[in-house]
C-alpha cells in the first residue's frame, strides 16, 4: 500500500518541463505534472496537471484536468476540473470548464461555457467527434476517416447527414490494432 508521502513522490517524479520549441500532437494517457515554457503548436491532451508559464506561447487546442495558463494560448481549451489564468495571460479562443478563475491582469478572448463537474466529466467520457476533428486525432486524412466508415471498419454514429465519432470507442478500436 503505498502512503500519502509515497504518492506525492511519485506525482513529482512526473514531472515533464519544457522549455523548446515543439510542434505536433502531445496526448498523455497517464496522470502528469506538465510545465510548458517555449512555443508549442498542434493539439495537447494531458492528464492530470498542466502549467504554461508565462514564456509560453502556445497554438493549439487543449485539454486538460487541471490548467494554470500564465502565458499566451491561442486555441480552444477544455479543462475536465479547473482552469485558472494568472497575470500576463492572453488566451484568445472558446473555453469550457467546471471552474474559472480569471486574475486581475489577465486576458480572456473568446466565449466560455461552465458546466458541473459532472457534468464536464460526462461530456469528457461521452467526448464526440466530427469526422474533421477526428482526421486531426488520427493524423489522417478525412477521406480516410469516411471510408472506413464505409467499409463498416471504424465504429461511428449518423446524426442526420453527419458522422459523429465517440472518443472512447475510437480509443478502443485504435488499442485493439484495427487502424490500418
Amino acid at each position: 500500500m503505498i502512503g500519502k508521502k509515497d504518492k506525492r513522490y511519485n506525482e513529482q517524479e512526473r514531472l515533464l518541463d519544457v522549455d523548446a520549441s515543439m510542434q505536433g500532437s502531445l496526448v498523455f494517457k497517464d496522470p502528469v505534472n506538465l510545465r510548458i515554457n517555449g512555443r508549442f503548436e498542434g493539439t495537447l491532451n494531458t492528464k492530470g496537471n498542466l502549467m504554461l508559464g508565462e514564456h509560453a506561447t502556445v497554438n493549439a487546442d487543449i485539454t486538460g484536468d487541471s490548467i494554470v495558463i500564465a502565458g499566451k494560448v491561442t486555441g480552444n481549451i477544455h479543462a475536465l476540473k479547473e482552469l485558472k489564468l494568472i497575470s500576463p495571460a492572453c488566451v484568445v479562443g472558446d473555453i469550457t470548464t467546471p471552474l474559472l478563475s480569471v486574475a486581475e491582469g489577465a486576458i480572456l478572448e473568446g466565449m466560455c461555457r461552465m458546466l458541473s463537474k459532472t457534468n464536464s466529466e460526462a461530456g469528457a467520457k461521452a467526448d464526440v467527434m466530427t469526422a474533421d476533428e477526428l482526421s486531426k486525432y488520427l493524423e489522417v486524412d478525412s477521406s480516410v476517416i469516411i471510408e472506413w466508415v464505409n467499409l463498416g471498419k471504424l465504429p461511428a454514429m449518423k446524426e442526420g447527414d453527419t458522422w459523429r465519432f465517440d472518443r472512447a470507442r475510437v480509443d478502443e478500436w485504435v488499442a485493439e490494432g484495427k487502424i490500418k
